[in-house]
C-alpha cells in the first residue's frame, strides 16, 4: 500500500501524542445521547460531588451556553486553572472524553492538548510549558477550540515552489491549483478537496508535495465513524485528512483547502443535544 500524504517524521509520534486529556477509562468515545458514557457512576463519586459545589453550579451555566452557541460564532472560555484537584477530577468524570482529541504546538515550547467531552462542542483545553507544567486549563464551548484555528494560520506560509525534481507527473499542476484555491479562500466557504485515490501521484510527486507544503503545528484525531487523522500543513489553509479502516490502513487520503476540516468540528445540532445531555447529568447526579 502506498504511503499517505502525511507521514510522521522520526520521533514525531512520541512528541505529538494525540489522546484525550485525563483518564481514558472514565469514558468511551461517542457523541451525545445514550451511547455517551461518563464516569459519574463510579463508586465514591458522592463524596466528590458534596465537596465540589462549584462544579455543580458550573454545569447548568455550561448547558445554557451550549444552548445559545452557534457553530460559526466565537466560542466561550471558562477558566478552571485554579480549580483544586477534586474539582478537576469531578469535571473530568462529569464531562468524559468524546470523539475528537488533539495536540497544538505553540511558540516557546508551549503545547495545547485538546479533548472534546462526551457533550460535543464542549472542549477541555490544557496548556503546558516546555517542562510539561500545566499553565492553563480551560473549558471552551465552540465548534473547534480557537487555538486550533489560530495556530494553523499564525505562522503559516503561502504556496511557493521551485523547479520540480525528475520523474514528477502531476505535482506541478496540483500545486498551481492549491495556490489558486488558497489565494481565493474566504472564511465560511466550502473546502476544496483533493482526493489522492482519484489523482495519480508518483513517489517523486508526493515527496515534492510534502516538502513544499510542510508539516504544521496541529494534529487532530476523530474517532466518530472510524478513525480520521487531521494535520495542518505548514501552508496556510491546507490540511491533510486521512481516514483509516479497522486494520489501521489508509482508505481515503485527501488534502482539504479551507477552514478546519468539518470532520473535526461540532455542528449546530450538537450544541443543542449537548445542552440537554449536560442538564440530564446535572439533574441525575448533582440535585
Amino acid at each position: 500500500m502506498k504511503a499517505g500524504f502525511w507521514m510522521a517524521p522520526a520521533g514525531a509520534e512520541a512528541a505529538m501524542t494525540i489522546a484525550p486529556i485525563g483518564v481514558d477509562e472514565l469514558a468511551t468515545p461517542g457523541r451525545t445521547g445514550s451511547g455517551a458514557v461518563h464516569g459519574l457512576a463510579r463508586a465514591g463519586v458522592e463524596g466528590l460531588i458534596q465537596r465540589c459545589e462549584r462544579v455543580g453550579r458550573l454545569l447548568p451555566e455550561l448547558a445554557d451556553a451550549l444552548a445559545r452557541q452557534k457553530a460559526d460564532a466565537p466560542g466561550r472560555l471558562v477558566d478552571v486553572t485554579e480549580y483544586d484537584a477534586d474539582e478537576r477530577e469531578l469535571l473530568s468524570q462529569a464531562l468524559g472524553s468524546g470523539e475528537v482529541s488533539g495536540v497544538v504546538a505553540l511558540p516557546d515550547g508551549v503545547t495545547a492538548q485538546i479533548s472534546e467531552s462526551t457533550m460535543a462542542g464542549l472542549w477541555r483545553v490544557r496548556f503546558s510549558d516546555a517542562d510539561e507544567r500545566v499553565i492553563g486549563d480551560y473549558l471552551e464551548i465552540a465548534a473547534i477550540p480557537e487555538v486550533v484555528r489560530r495556530a494553523a494560520v499564525a505562522n503559516a506560509r503561502d504556496v511557493a515552489f521551485g523547479a520540480p525534481p525528475e520523474n514528477v507527473m502531476n505535482v506541478m499542476p496540483l500545486l498551481a491549483e492549491i495556490r489558486a484555491r488558497v489565494d481565493a479562500f474566504e472564511p465560511g466557504a466550502e473546502s476544496h478537496i483533493v482526493n489522492f485515490s482519484l489523482f495519480p501521484m508518483t513517489p517523486e510527486d508526493m515527496a515534492f508535495l510534502q516538502h513544499t507544503l510542510g508539516d504544521g503545528p496541529v494534529g487532530l484525531l476523530s474517532r466518530g465513524y472510524g478513525k480520521c487523522r487531521i494535520h495542518a500543513t505548514a501552508t496556510r489553509h491546507v490540511w491533510s485528512v486521512q481516514y483509516f479502516n479497522a486494520m489501521d490502513e489508509i482508505v481515503l487520503d485527501t488534502l482539504e483547502i479551507g477552514d478546519v476540516p468539518v470532520v473535526g468540528q461540532a455542528a449546530v445540532e450538537d450544541f443543542r443535544d449537548s445542552s440537554e445531555r449536560l442538564l440530564e447529568i446535572h439533574e441525575a447526579y448533582f440535585k
